[in-house]
C-alpha cells in the first residue's frame, strides 16, 4: 500500500514499468481528462476510469482484492473512509476470477481517510474496503487506473 499526495507521484516510480506510467498521469492536465468511459494508456495492462457515487455505511461496504492487477484510487472531489488487510485475514464471500475481483468481509488493520489531492496504491495482497461514509453520506468522484503487474 502507499498513500501520499498527487504531487509527489513521482516519487514511486521504479516499481513496475506499468505502475510507472500510471503514476506519470497523476496530474493536475491529465486527471479532469478522465471519463466514465475506460481510457487506455496500455490497453489492459494500464488504464483508467472516473467514478461518481455516493459513499455508505461501513457495513453495506466489502473488502476486493486482486491478484494480477493493482489499483490507484485518486481522490477527484469529497471524502471516503478506506480500510486494509490482508486477504488471508478475511473471510472470502465472492470470487470473479477472469475479472481478477475476489470478494472478503473482516476487519481492517488499517484505517485512512481519502481526499482530494490523496492517492492511495493497493497491490496485490491489499484487500481494500472503500466507499465508506467518512462524516455522512457524501457524493465522491475519483480516478481509479488498474495496472497489470502480472500475468
Amino acid at each position: 500500500m502507499i498513500y501520499a499526495k498527487n504531487k509527489d507521484a513521482l516519487s514511486y516510480r521504479g516499481i513496475h514499468p506499468n505502475l510507472d506510467l500510471a503514476l506519470e498521469h497523476i496530474t493536475e492536465e491529465y486527471l479532469p481528462a478522465i471519463g466514465e468511459t475506460r481510457v487506455e494508456l496500455k490497453g489492459s495492462d494500464v488504464y483508467a476510469t472516473r467514478f461518481t457515487y455516493e459513499t455508505v455505511p461501513a457495513e453495506e461496504s466489502f473488502f476486493e482484492a486482486h491478484k494480477k492487477y493493482l489499483d490507484i484510487h485518486i481522490m477527484l472531489s469529497g471524502s471516503e473512509r478506506v480500510e486494509i488487510a490482508p486477504p488471508e485475514k478475511l473471510a472470502e464471500f465472492d470470487r470473479v476470477e477472469e475479472n481478477d475481483f475476489y470478494a472478503y468481509r473482516g476487519e481492517g488493520d488499517y484505517k485512512l481517510t481519502l481526499s482530494p489531492g490523496d492517492f492511495l496504491v493497493v497491490f496485490p495482497g491489499d484487500a481494500h474496503r472503500i466507499k465508506m461514509q467518512a462524516d455522512g453520506p457524501e457524493t465522491v468522484t475519483k480516478a481509479v487506473f488498474k495496472i497489470r503487474i502480472y500475468d
